[in-house]
């Protein structure tokens, strides 16, 4: 059974034990984990992690170290990390003899299976730009993909094969695709089952140890194409350097141990004869925080991920006991549908050390629930494709103390806040913020324009709306394009989806615009029903009433029974639920 707290936990007397600052500056002094250099980036200087992996390859030899150790689980599949190493090299052998080479684009496209990361790093280890491209595209979509990244290689699953089988005609550039776990016989002379050159997921241990290719590769050189996963427009591919990937694998550790300190307590340390930690995967390695900042540190570090074929709350809670599992992360309705999956009481979820979040806005009720319910400590934090993925980032009491914000910036990043011509704002105020550091990326793929728009001077231009404190916590207030103007006055929709949040039985709520022809606009809000509840939407309503201002409330309030459209990467897709709307025509 669960043993979850039946309270949130208070934050300890006499917290924190070390300022922000302080902790920052001894977690990060010289000889440490987390010692900071500056480097130069294209003529900037800019600060970085002195202990981070400096390319992929090197994340990939650190992975290998971890032998007999379990890396995936997926199914009644496991693969050790020493499997997944020979299954890697043989792969980046067969891609080396078909004539890729170091800037040559090779597209993954695939579910999280095991396959997923045997591909990744077989491309990355020739100095190949690896394009990892989202697996619930249309055909459509994945045609622009590869077209849009002029992909040489597709390393695709059963189900992507049947999508882009009938566009590689309109594909010249695309010379091999391999395809994984496919009983369909392939009619393209181009196409090869990539199990006739590593075998099934069991077999990988029984492969030859294998050579490494012995391409020289930078820590600026270009290695992962990311397509945005914005919710309008066309995606834009944003091209990360190794630097960039590695930048969240220590972002995740350093915010871990400066939570322990701000504590006054000693961080854990890693210790390679420690019970292996267990992470459930519930966000696509396609995405840049799942590559980036789940799969990469998890290899490097020596945990076992276990992975979904597709996210499934009930399936997950059983994995949670079964596997033991330590930390869960994703968007966050992930941690929200397993809180309110009926069946939570029915499995023992004591092993949760950790339950965060990111990539779209989290209601800051969320905080709380998760302290109740659940014996793992809170975190979340913000990032984007173009940072490759975490830029600010906290966890336990500093989350609990501040459940709107996302966290301070890394150490090594910098956030500023803007008004419309560029200048900061005061501290408190609201602006665009903006981010600067070793992981934002270089620019888009082949969009000179867009790049120069978005890129100014290395910082990048994030179209969040957002404040800092005078600690340096960041607020994400809104996005610049979902703001509602009500007769000239800004509502911000988080703020009132965070109190509509707060009613019981509500899963997941969106404010969008409608338009009126007096007014501009007036706020519409969308709610789904948790599983076995329901909702009075009269006193949701009155939810309101004393804490926002008349032009804030919602006019109208939609309940749904089913989940919210949402992209890939977990964000509402609010351009749908408009579309659901008819035009206000009362004056």
């Amino acid at each position: 059974m669960n043993d979850a707290v039946d309270q949130a936990r208070p934050i300890p007397a006499g917290w924190p034990a070390l300022g922000l600052a302080e902790a920052t500056a001894l977690l990060t002094q010289p000889g440490t984990l987390f010692e900071i250099e500056t480097v130069e980036i294209d003529g900037r200087p800019v600060k970085a992690w002195k202990n981070a992996p400096p390319t992929l390859m090197h994340s990939f030899l650190a992975g290998r170290a971890h032998g007999a150790k379990t890396f995936i689980v997926y199914g009644d599949e496991r693969v050790t990390f020493e499997a997944f190493a020979r299954a890697t090299l043989a792969f980046a052998a067969e891609l080396k003899a078909s004539g890729v080479v170091a800037g040559d684009r090779v597209a993954v496209v695939m579910r999280n299976l095991p396959e997923w990361p045997v591909a990744f790093f077989g491309a990355a280890l020739l100095g190949a730009v690896v394009t990892p491209l989202n697996a619930w595209w249309s055909a459509e979509e994945l045609a622009f993909g590869l077209k849009d990244s002029g992909s040489k290689v597709a390393v695709v699953d059963a189900e992507r094969l049947a999508l882009i089988q009938p566009a590689l005609d309109g594909l010249p550039y695309l010379e091999r695709v391999f395809a994984s776990r496919t009983a369909a016989v392939p009619v393209d002379a181009r196409v090869t089952t990539l199990e006739s050159v590593i075998g099934a997921s069991g077999t990988w241990a029984d492969l030859p140890e294998g050579v490494m290719p012995g391409v020289a590769i930078g820590p600026e050189d270009a290695a992962t194409i990311f397509y945005t996963s914005g919710t309008t427009g066309l995606p834009k591919g944003a091209l990360g350097t190794h630097r960039n990937a590695a930048c969240s694998l220590v972002a995740g550790l350093f915010s871990l141990s400066r939570s322990y300190v701000r504590r006054g307590e000693a961080p854990p340390q890693m210790d390679p004869d420690a019970p292996q930690k267990v992470g459930l995967v519930s966000i696509p390695f396609f995405h840049t925080t799942g590559c980036n900042a789940v799969l990469l540190p998890a290899l490097v570090i020596g945990h076992k991920l276990v992975c979904q074929r597709r996210f499934d709350a009930g399936e997950a809670l059983m994995l949670i006991e079964r596997e033991r599992i330590n930390s869960i992360g994703g968007v966050p309705t992930v941690a929200i549908q397993l809180l309110q999956h009926p069946d939570r009481a029915k499995y023992d979820l004591s092993s949760l050390e950790l339950v965060a979040y990111g990539g779209a806005a989290a209601p800051s009720a969320l905080v709380g629930e998760i302290a109740k319910k659940t014996t793992g400590r809170p975190g979340s934090g913000w990032g984007m494709t173009e940072t490759s993925a975490t830029h600010t980032h906290h966890l336990g009491e500093d989350y609990l103390n501040r459940p709107d914000s996302c966290g301070p910036s890394i150490p090594v990043g910098e956030i500023r806040i803007v008004d419309a011509d560029g200048r900061e704002v005061p501290t408190g105020e609201v602006g665009e913020l903006l981010a600067y550091g070793p992981n934002i990326v270089r620019g888009y793929w082949n969009r000179p324009e867009e790049t120069a728009q978005t890129f100014v001077d290395g910082w990048v231009r994030t179209g969040d709306l957002a404040k800092v404190d005078d600690e340096g916590f960041c607020f994400i207030v809104d996005r610049k394009k979902d703001i509602i103007i009500r007769g000239g006055e800004n509502i911000y929709c988080q703020e009132v989806e965070a109190i509509l949040f707060e009613y019981p039985g509500v899963a997941e709520v969106a404010l969008v615009a409608r338009p009126h022809p007096v007014l501009g606009e007036v706020p519409v809000a969308f709610v789904s029903v948790a599983p076995g509840k329901t909702l009075d939407v009269e006193a949701l309503r009155n939810l309101t009433v004393g804490r926002l201002a008349a032009f804030k409330r919602p006019v109208d309030i939609y309940v749904m029974d089913q989940p919210m459209p949402r992209n890939a990467a977990g964000k509402v897709l609010k351009n749908d639920l408009k579309a659901m709307l008819t035009p206000e025509t009362d004056a």
